[in-house]
């Protein structure tokens, strides 16, 4: 009785609104699947395409029912069309849209399998095959396939699409065989503040069990030596870095020690030896966001990070290339290829730059505001800087969203399978094609990786007979490219970069850093590498976390600067003057290992009663961890003592400031006419006493004389 009022129900249902069976919107079909609780995955489609008209090809897949109650009365069968898809543009609307109006019209009565009744919570494998003959298939391409669960054939209660491929391998033009490089990035975001500290604990857990990283590092263990990789130096970098004892923030702020990682060294080794066979790209150092840098006005991070990531590439291995630049969602612009394009003086300068085709699209593609051609493009050309022409390789983006399906898709690996496939024989076919294409595959740069999604493309690719892997530097610019649009960067990719209001204190901390640096002889910073992570297009999405990352390499910047300062000062340390002008010593201490040159300025706030002039010609050379002393000349300007306030500033050669200035407190005696007058007098009375001495000595010598004369004339 149940099953004939749900077989009732149904019927009447379907009497009154015959049309909406028959072309439901895609509403009202997820809202029936929904209260039966019905789900349908695919698992599997055997072969990958079929090559005859009798080829059985078989799908298999499960039926679930996760509502409360038992459905009775499924089917599950397939629906097909025997047209092949126009071009990749109708591909793609049928995969994005799932609305029963568009999906294959015709029903196989050869492709089903009945359910009688499927318990709550119970599950039901399904096996299905069929035939392109059975289709009605005659010509190589890709074809609409659909599987779907209805109950009492009339509702349906689940649908799953994907693509069948026919490739006949007699009696038609055999398809071109194109060729696909495939580009796979290792880029984090930065995990230091300064070089010695770790901002929290997540790399670590990256590189172990589930992590993101660890599945890297199986993917590289399968890829084949025709897989690029895309490598942040910085990464590679801060691991190294927790294969000693480090550093990390803790929640209250101070640095907590780390005995040394050992899931940090298995993971370099692996990564190494993974990659030891394949061509590896470098990003600039820690990635950083060049379209921000160029229209903010830091024009030299860009080529220092090249500098710096052809210097640490070497923790990879010894042939990295960094003339291949990706930009963060493949967008840029002419002013950031043409920084990257002059480079720094003696680093390798950008040659190609890697690019989303919504950043330079073809001219057909530009006019019908879509980024998806009739024709797929080849996928080099060249773009004109202020150095000549570069390469520009434009990554096709459909091919590249195979690479990270819809999180939750059921049957997500064998759905973007078959969709590879159709894919790659689509473009093979595409009307006016004569000679081989080159294609490239490119993820988001952090991507969340499937090794098993990657590992099944990578096997599937290398059986297809109109696909061959190929390096991405093996790609050259064909004689007819189409024509492309130029570079396209909107306003919306603007608001995307790094804010001027971010970038401010990274330039500051900049600035200060390469003050520490100068005045110790150093043309680069050792905060170089710092301020690039502070940079990274990884903070695009969290400026707030980089902005807490920024304070902390401030106030490191600010301690290097601080060991280099003027002691000796302070209101309670007053410094005395006697007389009208002399000098006064001011010592600089050095507390760093490495010497210093720097000059001392010296300004009187108090001009009316103290001037100060310090000719200084020469720099104030200072050891490592040794003091200094300027003597500093003086003047008193008024004729009564007290205390003057001089401003005394450390700067660099080129007259910057470095470091705060110190207030002294010169303390004047105004003694000076008294100490005259008191010295003069001293003097008269010593005169005087002087000169009666001699007269005294004088008339004693008379009185002497006179009586020896009187004593002679008496005798």
């Amino acid at each position: 009785m149940i099953r004939k009022a749900t077989l009732l129900a149904v019927l009447s249902a379907a009497l009154l609104v015959p049309s909406t069976v028959a072309a439901a919107p895609g509403a009202a079909a997820a809202s029936a699947a929904a209260r039966q609780g019905i789900d349908l995955t695919l698992t599997s489609v055997t072969p990958d395409y079929a090559t005859e008209r009798a080829t059985e090809i078989k799908i298999t897949g499960t039926v679930r029912n996760s509502g409360s109650v038992a459905t009775p009365g499924l089917r599950v069968r397939v629906r097909y069309s025997s047209q092949r898809f126009a071009d990749r543009a109708a591909m793609a609307a049928y995969a994005d849209d799932t609305t029963t109006a568009t999906q294959p019209p015709n029903v196989s009565t050869q492709s089903s399998m009945v359910i009688s009744e499927l318990a709550a919570s119970a599950s039901q494998d399904f096996e299905l095959t069929m035939t392109p003959a059975q289709f009605g298939l005659t010509s190589f391409g890709a074809y609409p396939l659909a599987v779907e669960v209805v109950q009492w054939d009339a509702v349906q209660l689940a649908s799953q699409r994907t693509f069948l491929t026919y490739a006949p391998a007699t009696g038609q033009q055999q398809p071109v065989r194109n060729r696909l490089a495939l580009v796979l990035p290792v880029i984090d975001q930065p995990r230091r503040s300064d070089d010695g500290t770790f901002v929290d604990d997540e790399l670590g857990a990256e590189l172990t069990g589930k992590g993101r990283l660890a599945d890297l590092a199986r993917i590289a263990e399968i890829a084949p030596p025709s897989v690029t990789w895309v490598v942040d130096p910085a990464l590679f970098d801060d691991v190294q870095a927790m294969t000693k004892p480090f550093r990390v923030k803790t929640g209250d702020g101070k640095p907590e020690e780390r005995p040394a990682d050992a899931a940090a060294s298995q993971w370099l080794v692996g990564m190494r030896a993974a990659l030891a066979d394949n061509p590896v790209i470098a990003t600039p150092y820690a990635d950083p966001d060049v379209t921000a840098l160029a229209h903010r006005g830091l024009d030299r991070q860009p080529g220092r990070a090249l500098e710096l990531a052809a210097k640490k590439a070497a923790l990879i291995k010894s042939d990295v290339s960094t003339s291949t630049y990706w930009p963060v969602g493949g967008m840029l612009d002419a002013d950031a290829l043409d920084l990257l394009a002059v480079g720094a003086p003696g680093a390798t300068r950008v040659g190609k730059v890697l690019l989303d085709p919504a950043s330079l699209p073809t001219q057909q593609a530009a006019s019908a505001a879509t980024v998806l051609p009739a024709v797929t493009p080849d996928a080099a050309t060249t773009l004109d800087t202020v150095m000549g022409p570069v390469t520009a390789l434009v990554a096709d983006a459909e091919l590249s969203h195979v690479l990270e399906p819809t999180p939750g898709t059921r049957g997500a690996i064998l759905l973007s399978r078959q969709r590879f496939i159709a894919e790659t024989a689509m473009i093979s076919v595409e009307p006016g094609q004569t000679r081989a294409r080159s294609l490239v595959m490119a993820p988001s740069r952090r991507w969340n990786p499937s090794p098993t999604l990657v590992s099944t493309l990578l096997k599937t690719a290398g059986k297809l007979p109109w696909l061959s892997l190929t390096p991405l530097d093996s790609i050259k610019v064909p004689r007819d490219r189409v024509p492309r649009a130029g570079l396209t960067y909107s306003d919306r990719d603007r608001k995307q970069e790094l804010s001027g209001k971010y970038l401010e204190p990274v330039r500051e901390v900049a600035a200060q850093a390469q003050l520490a640096a100068e005045v110790t002889g150093q043309q680069q910073s050792s905060f170089d590498a710092a301020v690039l992570r502070l940079a990274s297009s990884a903070w695009r999405g969290d400026t707030k976390a980089g902005r807490a990352v920024t304070e902390q390499v401030s106030e490191a910047v600010k301690d290097r600067i601080g060991k280099v300062s003027i002691t000796g000062a302070g209101p309670d340390q007053p410094r005395t003057l006697a007389g009208s002008d002399g000098e006064v010593p001011i010592s600089v201490k050095n507390e760093l290992s490495t010497p210093v040159s720097l000059y001392v300025d010296v300004k009187s706030d108090d001009p009316g009663l103290l001037e100060t002039h310090l000719p200084q010609l020469e720099p104030l050379q200072i050891d490592g961890e040794q003091s200094g002393t300027v003597q500093i000349p003086m003047t008193v300007t008024s004729s009564g003592g007290g205390d003057a306030s001089v401003t005394v500033q450390l700067r660099t050669a080129d007259g910057r400031a470095y470091g705060e200035p110190v207030k002294l407190i010169v303390r004047t005696t105004g003694y000076t006419g008294i100490a005259l007058v008191i010295v003069g007098g001293a003097l008269t009375v010593m005169l005087a006493a002087v000169v009666t001495r001699i007269l005294r000595r004088r008339s004693q010598r008379r009185v002497a004389r006179a009586a020896r004369t009187r004593e002679s004339e008496a005798i």
